[in-house]
């Protein structure tokens, strides 16, 4: 069942333009000329309950404007939008109790008093129930990690446990949908697995929706089967990762390390050789000839060691991108 529909939303900005310098102020006392900027033009998508939906783009591809007119922080221009049957804008106390809008670069809690009081808060806010906040912060402080830390100041604690913190205050109302805008933001390598590995373990205990923009794509690789991919403020690719990840980089990579010097005139014979410096020697095959192409060098060459990996998740998003120009 689609629990989020967007069906051609739009929305628009006019924004100033003024001609440089002290002449250029004074001109535009008298005249304003404006341009139309389209952060989101016509886009039309629809998510099931219990989906995780990567929402992929450069910065002003119009994914933060996306979601927020899909958490009705914004009034769409033109469009439809609906989000558990409700029309987001409208704002209704009913839709608010159900949804959470997390940004990694904003923050709800108060930086010279304990986590524990922005929790206090929430629960009157959304009305919690104290049996149920008492469950559900318990079980998100478990799976965080950080109950010896709930009643600590919040300028005490470091990026990563502020931003457990920032979670746990957004989901205390158990939200069926939950739309992240660069949760990981900022975070060292270990604590956005930490968060990631969170993220999963909450979609599978409450079957919540989840909408999740990410510039690391490590975030969007370990989450999410299905990717929206936006630029420009239109949607270019709606489907499943895989299938994008096929289609744009139908390639693998094979890393050898060489036990001693080989002579170099052969390289070309087994790919497209990417680097080479003794011992390490890097090389790109097709997808359907790693296995035979990485036994010729194992039975040609000297070889220490031998992996074949995929492509990393960037490049085949800049490698989509690239094929996918603007005009």
């Amino acid at each position: 069942m689609a629990v989020i529909v967007t069906d051609h939303l739009s929305k628009h900005y006019q924004v100033h333009k003024k001609e440089p310098g002290f002449i250029g102020s004074i001109k535009s006392l008298f005249s304003r000329k404006y341009e139309t900027v389209k952060a989101v033009d016509d886009v039309s998508f629809s998510i099931n309950e219990g989906e995780v939906v990567g929402f992929i783009g450069p910065n002003g591809a119009g994914k933060t404007t996306t979601l927020k007119c899909l958490s009705g922080l914004l009034y769409p221009t033109k469009g439809k939008v609906s989000v558990l049957d409700f029309i987001p804008f409208n704002r209704k106390s009913a839709f608010l109790k159900q949804i959470s809008l997390v940004m990694g670069q904003k923050n709800q809690l108060w930086w010279d008093l304990p986590a524990m009081d922005t929790f206090l808060l929430n629960k009157e806010i959304y009305q919690i129930p104290t049996g149920q906040f008492e469950k559900v912060l318990g079980d998100l402080s478990d799976r965080l990690g950080v109950k010896d830390i709930l009643h600590i100041p919040v300028r005490k604690l470091s990026l990563g446990q502020r931003m457990k913190m920032e979670l746990i205050a957004s989901l205390l109302h158990s939200p069926k949908v939950l739309f992240l805008d660069e949760p990981t933001i900022g975070l060292d390598v270990v604590m956005q697995k930490t968060i990631r590995a969170f993220l999963k373990e909450y979609n599978q205990a409450y079957n919540a929706t989840i909408i999740l923009t990410s510039h690391y794509m490590g975030d969007v690789e370990a989450l999410c089967k299905r990717v929206i991919v936006i630029n420009f403020g239109k949607i270019l690719y709606d489907g499943l990762l895989s299938d994008l990840v096929r289609e744009h980089a139908p390639y693998k990579i094979i890393k050898i390390i060489l036990s001693e010097k080989i002579d170099e005139k052969k390289l070309p014979e087994f790919g497209e050789t990417r680097s080479y410096s003794y011992p390490e020697w890097e090389v790109r095959i097709k997808h359907e000839n790693a296995n035979e192409i990485a036994s010729k060098i194992l039975k040609q060459f000297p070889v220490e060691d031998i992996t074949i990996e995929d492509p990393q998740m960037e490049d085949v998003i800049a490698g989509f991108f690239s094929a996918n120009k603007k005009g």
